[in-house]
């Protein structure tokens, strides 16, 4: 024990002052001046030091870096007309509930992406354009089965029909936008996904509306939200804490409407939120969703952020996990989606691709090896799909997957009736 104390101490050391000494170095040698060398020790002690101190004690700082709510895209996107990002027949509108713990009223900024079938069979009551309706198909792969489901729910749409056929009717009135979509939820029979995005941007990110074309594809209501501090919803800092109650609360606006099937699809960061939500909703003894799938996530934020592009100056530091890594899990930032992937029952579909620069395959893998040894052998199945490099879908891009919408059909078709 005391040698292997003694190589930690060394290797420390050698870390530490490594940098400093060339350029010490460089200054013996006459090849930089003595106030260039004050500068560049100067630097150093700003950009490694200095840094991680203001890190170390700013749980603001450590907030910014985690949920990075201040990178927005596409530029000048406007929230309240999700037609302008390409998605007819959705519905903006927003979900307020009080946070009893920060003791304030929260706005979350919510989409409502209808199903295509109902948006093909309404297509003139909802003024869809004759080109978009033409082009409204589902994937080769899938499209017998997603008819198949369509011609079922025909004697379920008259309570649409009344709204719809009202005289003078106004979409763009907001009680009438309330109706219209809730009534979709309460009286079709489409099944329900509840989308929680990564952090930066909106859920207008364009590879986020990608996802939601290709769900609502297949037939499934898309509802997808920015938690506090993101898009326009509620302007406050978020926190691991918060963002999943934000979600706590559209999954509650949802099933206080429906009781159709409701699945999570949780990317990057909001593969955490989902895996938190989950194991919330267990420990809560509320009814949970059928199923969640996992895209691009990682096993926990100590090793996403070891593994991050943006820590690669810094993970070699002696006094990184000090500095960085503790204070961050001491200020309760730490989705530990592989402690919480084991206090829920629910099947979990993980997807990741071998190119992803951001969260590496290895931690969706790690994820995957961890939920195969800690979760009941009775409980909910657990399936991987990896995406070869070669496809180059990064961290962003799996929904361009050409077999992605029957991996998707399959795993919520097979689980929508289970129970576990």
């Amino acid at each position: 024990m005391a040698r292997i104390d003694i190589d930690t101490i060394i290797n420390a050391l050698f870390r530490t002052t490594v940098l400093p000494g060339i350029i010490v170095a460089f200054w013996l040698a006459d090849v930089i001046c003595l106030a260039t060398c004050k500068i560049c020790i100067l630097v150093f002690v700003v950009i490694f030091i200095v840094l991680p101190l203001i890190f170390k004690y700013s749980f603001a700082l450590q907030k910014g870096i985690l949920f990075l709510t201040f990178i927005t895209y596409p530029p000048n996107l406007d929230l309240k007309r999700p037609e302008k990002s390409g998605l007819y027949a959705t519905r903006n509108f927003f979900v307020t509930y009080r946070d009893q713990e920060e003791d304030f009223d929260v706005d979350i900024a919510v989409w409502h992406v209808l199903p295509n079938d109902l948006v093909r069979r309404f297509g003139k009551e909802l003024q869809i354009d004759e080109t978009t309706l033409s082009n409204m198909t589902a994937p080769e792969a899938v499209r017998d089965k997603v008819d198949g489901l369509s011609k079922q729910q025909s004697a379920k749409y008259r309570e649409i029909e009344t709204i719809l056929h009202r005289a003078n009717l106004n979409l763009n009135d907001e009680a009438t936008q309330k109706e219209l979509f809730e009534q979709t939820l309460k009286t079709s029979s489409n099944d329900i996904v509840l989308y929680l995005h990564g952090n930066t941007a909106s859920r207008g990110a364009s590879h986020r509306v990608e996802l939601y074309k290709m769900l609502r594809s297949l037939n499934y209501h898309v509802i997808t939200l920015d938690y506090r501090g993101y898009g326009d919803s509620t302007d406050v800092s978020p926190t691991e804490r918060g963002i999943v109650y934000d979600a706590l609360a559209v999954y509650q606006y949802i099933t206080s409407i429906s009781s159709n099937p409701v699945y999570l699809w949780g990317h990057s960061l909001g593969t955490g939120v989902a895996t938190h939500l989950l194991s919330l909703l267990t420990d809560m003894s509320l009814p949970g969703p059928k199923a969640v799938v996992l895209e691009s996530p990682f096993n926990n934020i100590r090793e996403e952020i070891c593994a991050h592009p943006f820590s690669k100056l810094y993970r070699h530091l002696p006094w990184f996990d000090f500095m960085i890594i503790s204070p961050m899990y001491d200020n309760q930032l730490r989705f530990e989606s592989d402690h919480h992937i084991s206090e829920f029952r629910q099947p979990v579909l993980i997807l990741h691709a071998e190119d992803d620069a951001v969260v590496p395959f290895k931690l969706g893998y790690k994820l995957y090896r961890v939920a195969l040894d800690t979760r009941g052998k009775a409980w909910g199945p657990i399936e991987f799909h990896r995406f070869e490099k070669t496809s180059h879908y990064g961290h962003r891009y799996i929904c361009r997957a050409p077999n992605l919408p029957e991996i998707v059909l399959g795993f919520f078709r097979t689980y929508r009736d289970a129970s576990y």
